[in-house]
Protein backbone atom coordinates (compact mmCIF):
# COMPACT_ATOMS: atom_id res chain seq x y z
CA UNK A 1 0.00 0.00 0.00
CA UNK A 2 0.80 3.30 -0.52
CA UNK A 3 2.79 4.79 2.50
CA UNK A 4 0.59 8.31 2.41
CA UNK A 5 -2.37 6.26 2.19
CA UNK A 6 -1.61 4.09 5.05
CA UNK A 7 -0.76 7.32 7.11
CA UNK A 8 -4.38 8.60 6.22
CA UNK A 9 -6.25 5.57 7.06
CA UNK A 10 -4.34 5.43 9.94
CA UNK A 11 -5.80 8.20 11.41
CA UNK A 12 -9.37 7.75 10.21
CA UNK A 13 -10.65 4.03 10.69
CA UNK A 14 -10.88 2.95 14.85
CA UNK A 15 -8.67 0.94 16.26
CA UNK A 16 -10.87 -1.71 17.09
CA UNK A 17 -13.90 -3.48 15.90
CA UNK A 18 -13.51 -1.36 12.10
CA UNK A 19 -14.68 -4.35 10.71
CA UNK A 20 -17.87 -5.01 12.48
CA UNK A 21 -19.11 -1.32 12.12
CA UNK A 22 -19.54 -1.05 8.21
CA UNK A 23 -20.99 -3.91 6.43
CA UNK A 24 -18.32 -4.95 3.69
CA UNK A 25 -19.69 -5.96 -0.31
CA UNK A 26 -16.48 -8.11 -0.05
CA UNK A 27 -17.25 -9.90 3.17
CA UNK A 28 -20.90 -11.05 1.98
CA UNK A 29 -20.79 -14.85 0.74
CA UNK A 30 -20.29 -15.45 -2.94
CA UNK A 31 -18.86 -12.45 -3.52
CA UNK A 32 -16.04 -11.86 -5.93
CA UNK A 33 -12.48 -10.57 -5.19
CA UNK A 34 -11.54 -7.81 -7.44
CA UNK A 35 -8.02 -7.68 -8.62
CA UNK A 36 -5.62 -5.91 -7.59
CA UNK A 37 -3.84 -2.64 -8.82
CA UNK A 38 -0.55 -3.10 -10.95
CA UNK A 39 2.05 -2.01 -8.41
CA UNK A 40 3.22 1.81 -8.97
CA UNK A 41 6.47 2.33 -10.38
CA UNK A 42 9.33 3.25 -7.25
CA UNK A 43 9.92 7.09 -7.90
CA UNK A 44 13.45 7.98 -7.13
CA UNK A 45 14.11 11.17 -6.71
CA UNK A 46 17.87 12.29 -7.31
CA UNK A 47 19.20 15.83 -5.39
CA UNK A 48 22.72 17.16 -7.12
CA UNK A 49 23.74 19.21 -4.38
CA UNK A 50 24.44 23.03 -5.19
CA UNK A 51 24.22 24.81 -7.92
CA UNK A 52 24.02 28.40 -10.11
CA UNK A 53 25.85 31.08 -7.77
CA UNK A 54 26.60 27.93 -4.96
CA UNK A 55 29.70 26.20 -6.76
CA UNK A 56 30.06 23.83 -3.24
CA UNK A 57 33.68 22.77 -2.35
CA UNK A 58 36.12 23.45 -5.12
CA UNK A 59 38.98 21.28 -4.94
CA UNK A 60 42.68 22.30 -5.23
CA UNK A 61 42.75 22.08 -8.86
CA UNK A 62 39.43 24.08 -9.17
CA UNK A 63 36.52 21.24 -9.64
CA UNK A 64 33.52 22.54 -8.63
CA UNK A 65 31.22 19.89 -6.30
CA UNK A 66 28.12 21.69 -8.32
CA UNK A 67 29.34 19.82 -11.47
CA UNK A 68 30.57 16.40 -10.28
CA UNK A 69 27.37 16.15 -8.42
CA UNK A 70 25.10 16.95 -11.40
CA UNK A 71 26.74 14.71 -13.67
CA UNK A 72 27.35 11.98 -11.30
CA UNK A 73 23.43 12.48 -10.64
CA UNK A 74 22.34 12.48 -14.38
CA UNK A 75 24.02 9.20 -14.83
CA UNK A 76 22.52 7.30 -11.99
CA UNK A 77 18.92 8.60 -13.19
CA UNK A 78 19.17 7.53 -16.44
CA UNK A 79 20.65 4.09 -15.55
CA UNK A 80 17.49 4.00 -12.63
CA UNK A 81 15.35 4.81 -15.48
CA UNK A 82 16.90 2.96 -18.44
CA UNK A 83 18.46 -0.54 -17.32
CA UNK A 84 16.69 -0.68 -14.05
CA UNK A 85 13.03 0.54 -15.27
CA UNK A 86 12.32 2.44 -12.12
CA UNK A 87 11.04 5.96 -11.95
CA UNK A 88 13.95 8.80 -11.71
CA UNK A 89 14.03 12.39 -11.25
CA UNK A 90 16.30 15.00 -10.64
CA UNK A 91 16.14 18.39 -8.34
CA UNK A 92 17.71 20.27 -11.05
CA UNK A 93 18.55 19.34 -14.45
CA UNK A 94 21.20 22.13 -14.95
CA UNK A 95 23.47 24.71 -13.55
CA UNK A 96 20.63 26.39 -11.02
CA UNK A 97 20.43 27.54 -7.51
CA UNK A 98 17.91 25.67 -5.61
CA UNK A 99 16.57 26.43 -2.02
CA UNK A 100 17.40 23.52 0.49
CA UNK A 101 13.12 23.82 1.19
CA UNK A 102 12.66 23.94 -2.83
CA UNK A 103 14.49 20.13 -2.89
CA UNK A 104 12.50 19.18 -0.43
CA UNK A 105 9.40 20.40 -2.25
CA UNK A 106 10.30 18.59 -5.78
CA UNK A 107 10.65 15.45 -3.81
CA UNK A 108 7.32 15.76 -2.24
CA UNK A 109 5.59 17.01 -5.54
CA UNK A 110 7.27 13.54 -7.14
CA UNK A 111 5.71 11.32 -4.74
CA UNK A 112 9.73 10.05 -4.20
CA UNK A 113 9.71 6.74 -2.29
CA UNK A 114 13.43 7.39 -2.00
CA UNK A 115 15.20 10.89 -1.71
CA UNK A 116 19.14 10.62 -2.35
CA UNK A 117 21.07 14.33 -2.14
CA UNK A 118 24.32 13.60 -3.97
CA UNK A 119 27.38 15.54 -2.79
CA UNK A 120 31.01 15.62 -3.01
CA UNK A 121 32.10 18.08 -0.23
CA UNK A 122 35.46 19.43 1.50
CA UNK A 123 35.45 17.45 4.84
CA UNK A 124 36.72 18.85 8.04
CA UNK A 125 39.83 17.19 7.23
CA UNK A 126 41.99 16.82 3.90
CA UNK A 127 42.76 13.49 5.12
CA UNK A 128 39.37 12.28 5.32
CA UNK A 129 38.38 10.29 1.79
CA UNK A 130 35.92 7.86 0.83
CA UNK A 131 32.15 7.29 -0.05
CA UNK A 132 29.59 7.89 3.06
CA UNK A 133 26.21 8.18 4.00
CA UNK A 134 24.22 10.26 6.24
CA UNK A 135 20.64 10.42 7.42
CA UNK A 136 18.29 12.92 9.49
CA UNK A 137 19.09 13.62 12.91
CA UNK A 138 18.63 16.58 15.15
CA UNK A 139 21.95 15.57 17.08
CA UNK A 140 25.35 14.86 14.77
CA UNK A 141 26.23 11.43 14.65
CA UNK A 142 29.83 12.73 15.16
CA UNK A 143 31.89 16.13 15.33
CA UNK A 144 32.76 15.61 11.42
CA UNK A 145 29.07 14.68 10.46
CA UNK A 146 27.99 17.86 12.62
CA UNK A 147 30.07 20.27 10.34
CA UNK A 148 29.24 19.06 6.89
CA UNK A 149 25.77 19.75 7.99
CA UNK A 150 26.31 23.36 9.18
CA UNK A 151 28.35 23.98 6.19
CA UNK A 152 25.54 22.61 3.73
CA UNK A 153 22.64 24.36 5.65
CA UNK A 154 24.47 27.29 5.32
CA UNK A 155 23.78 27.21 1.20
CA UNK A 156 20.55 28.89 1.32
CA UNK A 157 22.27 32.40 2.58
CA UNK A 158 23.77 32.51 -1.16
CA UNK A 159 20.17 32.93 -2.27
CA UNK A 160 19.37 35.28 0.65
CA UNK A 161 16.88 33.11 2.17
CA UNK A 162 15.38 34.19 5.42
CA UNK A 163 15.88 31.49 8.36
CA UNK A 164 13.85 33.15 10.86
CA UNK A 165 10.51 32.83 8.48
CA UNK A 166 12.08 29.33 8.39
CA UNK A 167 12.19 28.32 11.44
CA UNK A 168 8.44 27.41 12.78
CA UNK A 169 8.09 25.00 9.81
CA UNK A 170 11.37 23.29 10.75
CA UNK A 171 10.50 22.50 14.38
CA UNK A 172 6.74 21.19 12.83
CA UNK A 173 8.90 19.16 10.49
CA UNK A 174 11.19 16.93 13.39
CA UNK A 175 7.81 16.67 15.87
CA UNK A 176 6.37 14.71 12.05
CA UNK A 177 9.43 13.34 11.58
CA UNK A 178 8.45 10.76 14.13
CA UNK A 179 6.81 8.55 11.70
CA UNK A 180 8.58 5.34 12.60
CA UNK A 181 8.74 4.04 8.92
CA UNK A 182 10.37 6.83 7.19
CA UNK A 183 13.40 6.70 10.18
CA UNK A 184 13.60 3.27 9.77
CA UNK A 185 13.83 3.35 5.71
CA UNK A 186 16.09 5.74 5.92
CA UNK A 187 18.61 3.76 8.02
CA UNK A 188 18.19 0.58 5.94
CA UNK A 189 18.83 2.48 3.26
CA UNK A 190 22.22 4.13 4.11
CA UNK A 191 23.04 0.97 5.42
CA UNK A 192 22.02 -0.69 2.05
CA UNK A 193 23.95 1.27 -0.37
CA UNK A 194 27.24 1.88 1.83
CA UNK A 195 27.06 -1.96 2.56
CA UNK A 196 26.93 -2.12 -1.72
CA UNK A 197 29.04 0.39 -2.87
CA UNK A 198 31.91 -0.68 -0.33
CA UNK A 199 32.27 -3.82 -2.80
CA UNK A 200 34.25 -1.77 -5.29
CA UNK A 201 34.44 1.90 -4.28
CA UNK A 202 36.80 3.07 -1.08
CA UNK A 203 34.62 4.07 1.63
CA UNK A 204 35.01 6.85 3.78
CA UNK A 205 36.11 5.49 7.84
CA UNK A 206 32.87 4.69 9.48
CA UNK A 207 30.97 5.36 6.20
CA UNK A 208 27.32 5.64 8.27
CA UNK A 209 26.31 9.15 9.89
CA UNK A 210 23.74 11.02 10.66
CA UNK A 211 23.61 14.51 11.28
CA UNK A 212 20.77 17.75 11.22
CA UNK A 213 20.87 17.96 7.35
CA UNK A 214 18.30 20.51 6.15
CA UNK A 215 17.66 18.79 2.85
CA UNK A 216 16.46 15.50 4.61
CA UNK A 217 13.92 16.71 6.26
CA UNK A 218 10.92 15.70 4.31
CA UNK A 219 8.76 13.74 6.69
CA UNK A 220 6.94 10.45 4.83
CA UNK A 221 9.89 10.07 2.23
CA UNK A 222 12.92 8.36 3.61
CA UNK A 223 16.27 10.05 2.22
CA UNK A 224 19.76 9.77 2.87
CA UNK A 225 22.83 12.54 1.91
CA UNK A 226 25.70 10.16 -0.01
CA UNK A 227 29.05 12.02 0.02
CA UNK A 228 30.83 10.60 -3.08
CA UNK A 229 33.92 11.58 -2.29
CA UNK A 230 35.55 14.81 -1.07
CA UNK A 231 36.73 17.48 -3.07
CA UNK A 232 39.55 18.20 -0.10
CA UNK A 233 41.35 15.09 -0.80
CA UNK A 234 43.99 15.60 -3.36
CA UNK A 235 43.24 11.41 -4.50
CA UNK A 236 39.27 11.79 -4.27
CA UNK A 237 39.52 15.11 -6.22
CA UNK A 238 41.53 13.12 -8.87
CA UNK A 239 38.83 10.71 -8.91
CA UNK A 240 35.99 12.43 -9.29
CA UNK A 241 37.19 14.87 -11.91
CA UNK A 242 37.63 12.24 -14.33
CA UNK A 243 34.47 11.11 -16.49
CA UNK A 244 34.95 7.39 -16.28
CA UNK A 245 35.36 6.91 -12.28
CA UNK A 246 32.26 9.15 -12.36
CA UNK A 247 30.30 6.99 -14.36
CA UNK A 248 31.70 3.67 -12.21
CA UNK A 249 30.50 5.75 -8.98
CA UNK A 250 26.92 6.63 -10.48
CA UNK A 251 26.71 2.76 -12.02
CA UNK A 252 27.42 1.65 -8.38
CA UNK A 253 24.97 3.71 -6.77
CA UNK A 254 22.36 2.79 -9.53
CA UNK A 255 22.37 -1.02 -8.61
CA UNK A 256 22.28 -0.16 -5.09
CA UNK A 257 19.02 2.03 -5.35
CA UNK A 258 17.16 -0.11 -7.68
CA UNK A 259 18.08 -3.08 -5.53
CA UNK A 260 16.85 -1.32 -2.52
CA UNK A 261 14.20 0.01 -3.13
CA UNK A 262 12.61 -3.38 -4.73
CA UNK A 263 13.35 -5.28 -1.18
CA UNK A 264 11.73 -4.49 2.30
CA UNK A 265 10.35 -1.96 4.03
CA UNK A 266 10.82 -0.18 0.33
CA UNK A 267 8.26 -3.09 -1.58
Amino acid sequence: MDRRRFLQLSLTVPLAGAAGLVPSPLLATGAKATARPAPRTRMIVLDPGHGGVDPGAIGTRGTQEKEVTLDIAREVARLLSGQHRLGATLTRSDDRFLELQERVDLAREARADLFVSIHADSAPNREARGLSAYTLSEKGSDAFAASLAQRENAVDRLGGVDFKAQKRVVKDILLDLTARHTKHASLVARQSIVKGAGKELRLLDNPMRAANFAVLKAPEIPSVLIETGFLSNKLDEAILRDSKARRTVARVLAREIASLVTRTPFA
